[in-house]
């Protein structure tokens, strides 16, 4: 198949990428590298850099004759997104639509988009909310994301265009950046090997659902072959902050404790996911332990240490 990924270059689409290419697909990247980085990219893919946003977009559709897209590329950040609404929505909405109005227009068959189940339910302290639960996002990001889902709705009852709706929990792994609710786990894991102080903001009690990358790739890679529909992507578990320090300080044998500060506004306490769908409907269930994702984590971080080290 030819097939597009959006976000190629980031975290989450440049493991995708992998897969496909893996599996025998022929890939174009487009990212903006704004937090996609060229290192992640795979030299078998065709890359192109470039704006979801931009009008010369229609020319990398016009050049390939894509069957999919996988959607990822956004702006993802949610301290961002309360900071700068009008950036969030110009990236993960007129960026969207001008990628699916593209699709619509050269007949591509199916996206997968990459929403988020980690701010789509809102609080969840009494709940693993399912997808038919009504979505309650609580700041911009989730906001555009949703509204993105609805376009789908609207570009495959008006056009037939295809589309399957990952709800992602709060993805980590290697190649994980800072950046979103899940890059907790970068920061911990990069400053806990270079001995620097850990800063946790609130009391460490936040709940959230961490699931490992190669799990959200099988996913993705299901939702390409088995249909539509929308879908919750977590381990169905949830692990506070304070357990994740606990669990990185022993991996990474760090000597310091947590340093507490005051909680960042817009912030959930709790989040959680229901996964059951997923598990009937595209035979995926969380494969790796928080465990030993972290541990995988961390040797990918322990490895960037030592080859910056080498240029040093």
């Amino acid at each position: 198949m030819e097939i597009l990924v959006t976000g190629g270059a980031g975290f989450i689409g440049s493991h995708i990428t992998d897969r496909l290419i893996k599996e025998g697909h022929n890939v174009v990247i487009v990212d903006n590298l704004y937090s996609g980085k060229r290192e992640n990219k795979n030299p078998a893919a065709d890359f192109v850099k470039m704006d979801i946003r931009d009008k010369e977009a229609e020319g990398v559709f016009k050049k390939n004759n894509f069957d999919a897209i996988f959607h990822l590329a956004a702006q993802m950040d949610v301290r961002k997104s309360i900071e700068d609404p009008f950036l969030d929505a110009d990236i993960n909405i007129l960026g969207g639509i001008n990628i699916l109005q593209n699709a619509v227009k050269y007949n591509v068959r199916k996206v997968v988009f990459a929403s988020s189940g980690g701010v789509m339910y809102g609080e969840c302290a009494d709940r693993y909310p399912e997808e038919d639960e009504y979505p309650n996002p609580l700041c911009p990001y989730g906001a555009s994301k949703l509204a993105m889902e609805f376009y789908l709705n609207f570009y495959q009852d008006n056009y037939g265009l295809d589309s399957a709706v990952l709800r992602f929990g709060n993805v980590y792994g290697p190649r994980q950046d800072p950046h979103g609710e899940a890059g907790v786990i970068a920061i911990f894991a990069g400053r806990m090997l270079k001995g620097e102080d850990i800063y946790i903001f609130g009391d460490g009690k936040q709940v959230r659902d961490y699931v490992y990358v190669g799990d959200v790739v099988e996913a993705n890679i299901r939702a390409l072959k088995k249909g539509a529909g929308v879908y919750n992507i977590g381990t169905g578990e949830s692990e506070s902050v304070n357990e994740l320090f606990d669990i990185l300080k022993e991996i990474t044998g760090y000597g310091k404790d947590a340093v507490y500060e005051a909680a960042r506004s817009g912030e959930l306490q709790v989040s959680r996911l229901g996964v059951k769908k997923a598990a009937e409907k595209l035979g995926v269930k969380a494969g790796v332990s928080f465990k030993e994702g972290l541990k995988e984590t961390v040797e990918h971080f322990r490895e960037k240490i030592r080859e910056k080290r080498k240029q040093d």
